[in-house]
């Protein structure tokens, strides 16, 4: 059972209860007094506990999952959320990302392929389809969590990638060590349930669903670099678009 967080309620403020209530938590996380992945004491408990009713309780948890900071799961309730991994519209490459603000990324290579052919894989990468492919699958994990299945086709030159250094570098760090650099990317978002192997890899439930990313990226010279097939936990990814009127 989760431990009941000391709350206090002024009825006689000007600010709503529910306000009150979602302030109140959002510093708990904020705080850590409660951590990512720990359980979330239930509305029907809180309300009884408080002395409120059940929709001021559950407005005030509606606050926290629209703000990314509670996640509910059927069947097992409300936890709290993971940090969420923001992929804005600039070319910084996940594990650079994670990196930068103090996510700790671990890398799982689950498959290394030196040569593998995939037809869509090589058009993409404008290779013809019998043309043997680099194909790589790792598990990205942030702060001891499964983050995202990262399923790539490099072209043939790439080969000479190690387990060993693709666990302890990003892919395009490696990837510019050997004079490519990219300079242009194009990804389109969707959204599935996750298949028996991704629940394993991401600790997902047969209800959970994830964010799918076709990724393709190019040199400056318009040379194709990588063809991803990636899928994300989806209640630790937001992809933050600015949309301007031509």
């Amino acid at each position: 059972m989760p431990t009941p967080l000391p709350v206090t309620l002024d009825r006689a403020a000007s600010t709503p209860l529910y306000d009150q209530l979602a302030a109140q938590l959002r510093a708990a996380i904020d705080d850590g007094v409660l951590q990512p992945g720990d359980s979330f004491e239930n509305e029907l408990s809180l309300a009884a506990r408080l002395q409120v009713s059940r929709p001021t309780v559950r407005k005030a948890i509606a606050q926290l999952v629209a703000d990314g900071l509670l996640v509910r799961h059927r069947g097992i309730g409300t936890r709290v959320a993971s940090p969420v991994v923001h992929q804005r519209d600039d070319l910084t490459p996940l594990y650079d990302e994670l990196d930068r603000t103090g996510r700790r990324p671990q890398t799982q290579v689950v498959r290394l392929v030196p040569a593998r052919r995939n037809k869509v894989a090589a058009t993409a990468l404008g290779l013809e389809p019998r043309v043997p492919l680099v194909y790589l699958e790792r598990v990205r994990w942030s702060d001891g969590r499964p983050l995202v299945v990262l399923r790539s086709w490099l072209p043939p030159q790439f080969a000479t990638l190690t387990a060993a250094e693709l666990s302890e570098h990003g892919l395009y760090e490696l990837l510019g060590r050997r004079g490519v650099v990219a300079d242009v990317a194009r990804q389109r978002l969707g959204a599935r349930m996750a298949t028996l192997t991704e629940r394993r890899q991401l600790q997902l439930t047969r209800a959970d669903a994830v964010l799918t990313v076709l990724w393709q990226s190019y040199a400056a010279d318009g040379t194709p670099i990588e063809y991803g097939d990636h899928a994300y936990r989806g209640d630790q990814y937001v992809v933050d678009n600015t949309l301007r009127n031509p």
